[in-house]
Parts: structure tokens; C-alpha cells; sequence
């Protein structure tokens, strides 16, 4: 024991002096500098640098494009062009006062942009060539200097189905607040903030108004990303007169007060973007392809206009329609209010003459719902992907009571192209096309597949059907596998005057033998007096009266 005891403690101490000696070649590890420590690790060329966006599916699905917000590294080996040098040095009509360390963080974004970022850049430029003209007319209009437009292509790269981790959305990156000061309606149906159109107006109203509060452009932008009040309260604070210097006094805040990377970064970033937009050609990137705003044109619509019918109606298909009306998160419009869609150009008068049709509701858009035994709101709901209140409002329903064989409306989603008919229902029509037998009175399921060699499984699932209990005479069926088409024709319920004498051969049963006359089942049990529980022999005569 004493032995054991001594070894134990022998382990010991040398599993001590082992982390000992890890700490102290820990502590004599060289430390990294500190420009090298403040500098994020560089995203992939591919990566977008937008402030944390995420492109949704509409109706709220996850994320197809991922961005984030890094600064490039000052240490790029690899030189500026003096084309690139030239195009850097634009003067641009909004001077700004800015000291070294200021000019330095532009021409990062500058370097990124140009160089390793070149495809995410050439990307941004491919994606706005309708928006950008539009915007810029629309900045024109209302007094805004002509570059601030440029501001999109750091807010969200053109990108109108965005939305950042934060809630922020669209080409303008609203927030749910101020997109609604702003008059852009956000709910279940529509998000506007998406609609590149009416977005870009509420963003040249929402930059006047900063501008009006701090008397700076530059403080505008850095308002519009981090919020008019942060920047009211460090300017206060600070007694800046200036971005460049309110982000040089930034240190003097308290550590809530300050200005965060992402908005000391903001106005660099927009400085080299519209530096870039301003020699396209002569940093070698391709023109953007300016499609004048003529090509789509806006169209009221009432309230639950099925949207699925009109692009069908205008020969789009639905991807190209939401792509031209990235605002609308379902295949039907607001039920509550009219709402604008954008059609192209050439097809805006058989649009207009379809919304003023009866054609115009055919319920595309919308499933006809049949109310179960079991169903509640809550199930139907989460079935269907549609909140209850929102059944209840469309459906006129104030009660949690639910009848099975109610017909409920249910909007249509457009993240796919909804069936407005369940599988079961489409199985259904495609065998009533294909039905090569017609149900007889008394048939059933079971009778139906001893006599085909078709197992009952297969035959519901054929033929679309819940449950073997129930089948209607006169009906089709479609069985497959069946060599020949065999359509019976139902018997006449009296006698005919030609009687068969017929004798049993091997293998056939009642079912097959009314089969082969095209007479019922059930009269063949009848004429013979035989149950449905008889067992017939080769060499047994059975009496048929057959046409």
C-alpha cells in the first residue's frame, strides 16, 4: 500500500512540472503586434461587404448570401496602377477634410474593391442597372447631390431582397421604424422596404432630414448607418463639426457612446465606392447596363389580387414576376388596401385589361381549403405556413370553432409555386384521364385487386384515393399494368333475353367472370344465388343473362 501511495505521489508531481514548463513557454511565445491584432482576417473574394446581410426567401426562409463587414488589411502587397492612383485621388463634389490614417482606410476599401474584391464589385454593378437610374432621377429630384446615391451599393450592393441580422432590408437597408415613419408598409403580406421603387424615395427623404439636423453630408451617412441619435449625442459630446473628427475623438467617449468599426468605417467605404463609380471605365470594370425605368411600369391593384394569375396571365413566369416585385411576400396582395405591382412596359395594357376582367380571380393564388375531422386554426395554420389571424381575418371568422366540411380560403406563399390542388387530388384527375375501368354497384377494392393481380395499395395510390371503404358506381378507376383496356359497361338492371350457360374455368371468380359480360358482380351472385362468400370450382355452371 505505502509502495503504491509513494508512486502515486511520483506521478504527480511530474504531471506538475509538465504544465508548469507549458505556461512558462507560453509566456515567452512572441506576442502579435498591434496592427496586426486590430485587423480582421480577410473574407474570401467571393464575400460580400455589406454589413451583415442576409438575402431571404420571401415569407422569411434563410439565407442565400451571407455578408459581413471586415476591413481589408493595410498590408496588400500588391501596388495601386497609376490609373488606379488617379481614379483615387478624384476630387468629389462634396469635400471632406481628412487627415492620414482617414485616407488610408479609403484606400483599403479602394485596393479591396479593385483588386481582390473586383468580382463582388463587378457583381454589385451587374445587379442595379434599372435601380441605379431610377434612384439617381429620383435623388436628383429632391435636391440631394448627385453621389449620395451611391450609397446603396454600401448599404446592400443593389441587393433588393436583402435583410441584415438586425432587421434592416432591402436595397436601402430600412429598419421595420423608421421604414414605417417613412410610409413603407411591413406586415405578413408586404414588405415595401423591399420595393427598390418606393424605398429609394423614402431613402432621399430620410438623408434630407439628417442632412437638415447636422448641416453635413458626411454626418448624414454616418447617421443613416448608426442612427440620428448616437451621432446627435458624440457630437454633443465631442463638439465635433465633422465626421473625420468626431471618429477622431471617438476615444473620448464612453465605451456605449462610441462610435462602433462598422460607422467609423462607413464613410471611407462610401468615399472609395463613388471614387470607383466615377472612372469605371478607366479601372477597366464593365459599364453598368442602364435599362431605362420606361421598361416597368407600376399598376394599382386591389386588395387580394391574386398575383399568380396576373403573371401567368402576362405569359411571366412567377420568378421573373417576383423578381420584378421583390416587395410582395405572398402570391396574393394586401387584402386591405391596394398595393402597387410593376410590370414590364410593353405588357402593361394586358394587365390592366386582365385586374379590370372577371378573369382576374381565379384563385391561382389562393387554395380552397375543406375543413377535417381533427382540424383546429392552430394545425391549419401551421400546415400552410399562414398565422392565424391572418385565416381568420381573410376567412371572416371571429370564432375558434371549426365544422369539418367548412371551405376556408388559404393565401398562397411565394416562395414555390403553391399546388392549389393537394397530390392526392392531381393522382385523382390524372386517373380519371387513364380510368380503364368503370366501378360496378357492389365492387370493391379488394375484389377489384384479386381479380387484376394489382395490390389495394397500389390501386389507392393510383388512383388518388384516402380509403378503400368507399367507391362510387359509374366511376373510373385506373388500373395499372393492364395490357388491354378493359372498360365495363354497367348491366341493366332487368334480365336480358339472351341467357348464357358458362362454365367455370380455372383461376376465375365471380368478379371476373361479370367482368368478361360487362355485367355487375352483384347480379351474377344474385342469378346463381351465391354469396359473396362462395367458392367456385372449375367445371361449375353459372347462368349470365348477357346483352
Amino acid at each position: 500500500m505505502q509502495k503504491n501511495s509513494d508512486t502515486h505521489k511520483m506521478t504527480f508531481q511530474k504531471i506538475l512540472l509538465l504544465c508548469l514548463a507549458c505556461m512558462l513557454l507560453a509566456a515567452c511565445a512572441p506576442k502579435p503586434s498591434k496592427s496586426t491584432a486590430t485587423l480582421p482576417v480577410l473574407i474570401p473574394d467571393d464575400t460580400t461587404m455589406i454589413s451583415e446581410l442576409v438575402e431571404l426567401e420571401v415569407g422569411g426562409e434563410p439565407a442565400d448570401e451571407v455578408v459581413d463587414v471586415q476591413v481589408p488589411p493595410a498590408d496588400d502587397a500588391e501596388p495601386l496602377s497609376s490609373e488606379e492612383i488617379e481614379a483615387l485621388e478624384t476630387r468629389l463634389n462634396i469635400d471632406i477634410e481628412m487627415d492620414e490614417s482617414d485616407r488610408k482606410v479609403v484606400e483599403q476599401y479602394f485596393k479591396y474593391f479593385t483588386h481582390r474584391g473586383r468580382k463582388t464589385f463587378q457583381r454589385y454593378l451587374a445587379r442595379c442597372g434599372m435601380l441605379l437610374p431610377h434612384a439617381t432621377e429620383i435623388f436628383k429630384e429632391k435636391g440631394l447631390p448627385e453621389e449620395i446615391v451611391y450609397l446603396a451599393f454600401v448599404e446592400s450592393g443593389f441587393n433588393a431582397k436583402a435583410y441584415s441580422r438586425v432587421g434592416a432590408a432591402g436595397v436601402w437597408q430600412f429598419m421595420p421604424y423608421t421604414g414605417r415613419v417613412y410610409g413603407l408598409h411591413q406586415n405578413w403580406w408586404i414588405d415595401e422596404r423591399r420595393d427598390p421603387y418606393k424605398s429609394a424615395s423614402a431613402a432621399a427623404d430620410y438623408l434630407l432630414k439628417l442632412y437638415n439636423d447636422f448641416g453635413d453630408w458626411y454626418l448624414a451617412i454616418a447617421a443613416y448607418n448608426a442612427g440620428e441619435g448616437k451621432i446627435g449625442r458624440a457630437i454633443k459630446k465631442t463638439g465635433a463639426e465633422s465626421f473625420f473628427e468626431l471618429t477622431q475623438k471617438n476615444h473620448k467617449l464612453s465605451y456605449r457612446a462610441r462610435l462602433r468599426k462598422e460607422t467609423k468605417h462607413y464613410v471611407p467605404k462610401f468615399l472609395a465606392v463613388v471614387k470607383i463609380m466615377r472612372n469605371l471605365e478607366k479601372l477597366g470594370f464593365e459599364p453598368v447596363n442602364e435599362i431605362p425605368c420606361e421598361n416597368v411600369t407600376p399598376i394599382q391593384v386591389k386588395g387580394g389580387t391574386d398575383l399568380l394569375a396576373l403573371s401567368n396571365d402576362l405569359d411571366l413566369k412567377w420568378r421573373a414576376f417576383s423578381d420584378m416585385n421583390t416587395a410582395f411576400r405572398r402570391q396574393v396582395s394586401p387584402p386591405d388596401y391596394v398595393s402597387t405591382v410593376y410590370v414590364p412596359s410593353n405588357k402593361a395594357s394586358k394587365a390592366t385589361a386582365f385586374l379590370e376582367s372577371d378573369k382576374s380571380r381565379p384563385y391561382a393564388g389562393w387554395l380552397a381549403y375543406k375543413v377535417r375531422k381533427g382540424d383546429s386554426w392552430y394545425r391549419i395554420g401551421r400546415r400552410h405556413g399562414v398565422p392565424i389571424s391572418v385565416l381568420k381575418k381573410i376567412n371572416n371568422r371571429r370564432s375558434n370553432l371549426l365544422r369539418p366540411g367548412q371551405r376556408l380560403m388559404i393565401p398562397g406563399s411565394n416562395s414555390t409555386q403553391v399546388a392549389w390542388r393537394s397530390p392526392r387530388a392531381k393522382t385523382r384527375a390524372i386517373a380519371q384521364k387513364r380510368g380503364n375501368y368503370i366501378v360496378q354497384k357492389g365492387d370493391t377494392l379488394y375484389d377489384i385487386s384479386r381479380a387484376t393481380g394489382v395490390s389495394v395499395k397500389t390501386l389507392l395510390s393510383a388512383n388518388g384515393l384516402r380509403s378503400a371503404k368507399r367507391l362510387r358506381a359509374g366511376s373510373k378507376l385506373y388500373i395499372p399494368n393492364q395490357s388491354k383496356t378493359t372498360v365495363a359497361k354497367r348491366s341493366s338492371s332487368k334480365k336480358s333475353t339472351k341467357t348464357v350457360a358458362y362454365q367455370v374455368r380455372r383461376g376465375e371468380s365471380v368478379w371476373t367472370i361479370a367482368k368478361k359480360f360487362g355485367v355487375s358482380y352483384k347480379d351474377v351472385l344474385r342469378w346463381n344465388r351465391l354469396s359473396k362468400r362462395s367458392i367456385l370450382r372449375p367445371g361449375d355452371n353459372l347462368k349470365i343473362y348477357a346483352n
